[in-house]
């Protein structure tokens, strides 16, 4: 049978009319909520100086949430490693791992996750080349996470042979070279920088070097999520993701909105276009034509794993739709298995 794991990425995203204690607070509770429903793991993005996101000190998120789950893995989606040295982020989750083991995801990113000044302001050093020392150091964080007897001077601790997974995150071309060549799994961030998606997964599995880490690729997709009773109800409940994008393409910071009947007059036709094009690789329906979506989906992706991410204003609503994804991807399964 056919299989195909499903996750879920999250932003912390403020709600309007709630603040940041309540988007904490969120996070953890929708964490919950996938835990009941089988997910394979619950990554937590790093953003810094957005006011309407509280995933700043990412590790800190995801202790709080391995706190409050008992299975799920969690994880970083990713850590920015421009804004970290490998050590320290090594000793944060090699202590995560000592705590929850076997639980604990690190996703790397290659971006600092922000704005050029506030890169400027998470700097390591004043002359800070970190951006470009990438490779090196995610290769540095499988040292520290390896056996002692691999360790040079400067050891982890906690660290040192917890075997911490490592997934290299991307949207480019260079990230999926960069994970084929170090054997590692790559996860594309389709949902809002899908430009590059298809060449990216074909270049990783063309290149792809068998490791001690991972004997074949391995390729999740993050895509948006959208479910809904009805194809209807969905629809307008993605006018909630539409505005969120159009906060990106105009540079400002509203807290995640309501839905809305129609778009209309909301955005301008540039906006409307650059908006649709960076959520166009979404899951948006009712369960069957979700179930329908991932059809057409796997047989041009054949992604290993499916991350969803989700705005939706309404909580209950958020935890339908996440329910409503896991019951459509069952029945891909089924349809999958019965069709061999």
């Amino acid at each position: 049978m056919k299989k195909l794991p499903i996750s879920a990425l999250n932003l912390a995203p403020v709600r309007a009319g709630s603040g940041q204690k309540e988007a904490i607070e969120d996070v953890a509770e929708l964490a919950k909520h996938l835990e009941t429903l089988d997910y394979q793991r619950y990554w937590i993005a790093e953003h810094h100086n957005t006011a309407t996101l509280m995933s700043s000190a990412t590790s800190i998120l995801i202790k709080h949430v391995l706190e409050q789950t008992t299975s799920i893995r969690v994880g970083s989606g990713g850590v920015m490693l421009p804004n970290h040295t490998p050590l320290a982020a090594a000793e944060q989750f090699g202590t995560m791992a000592v705590l929850y083991p076997g639980r604990v995801d690190m996703g790397l990113g290659r971006a600092p996750g922000t704005d050029m000044a506030t890169a400027q302001a998470l700097r390591r050093s004043r002359s800070d080349q970190s951006v470009h020392s990438f490779p090196q150091d995610v290769e540095e964080l499988l040292t520290y996470f390896g056996p002692e007897e691999e360790q040079g001077k400067v050891k982890a601790y906690p660290g040192t042979g917890t075997d911490v997974p490592l997934y290299i995150l991307g949207s480019s071309t260079d990230s999926a070279r960069l994970a084929a060549r170090l054997g590692l799994p790559y996860a594309f961030a389709a949902h809002f920088a899908p430009t590059y998606l298809e060449e990216a997964v074909r270049l990783y599995r063309r290149h792809f070097q068998p490791s001690k880490y991972l004997d074949e690729p391995y390729v999740m997709i993050c895509a948006n999520v959208i479910a809904d009773e009805t194809d209807e109800e969905a629809a307008r409940e993605m006018t909630t993701l539409h505005q969120f994008f159009l906060n990106v393409v105009r540079g400002t910071q509203q807290p995640l909105q309501p839905p809305v009947d129609s778009m209309d007059g909301m955005w301008h036709p540039q906006e409307q276009a650059m908006a649709q094009q960076m959520t166009s690789v979404s899951f948006v329906g009712s369960r069957e034509t979700i179930t329908e979506q991932l059809q057409s989906f796997q047989e041009r992706f054949e992604a290993d794993e499916i991350m969803a991410v989700t705005y939706m204003y309404d909580r209950e609503k958020e935890k339908r739709s996440f329910t409503l994804f896991q019951e459509a991807a069952e029945a891909w399964r089924k349809a999958a298995s019965a069709a061999e």
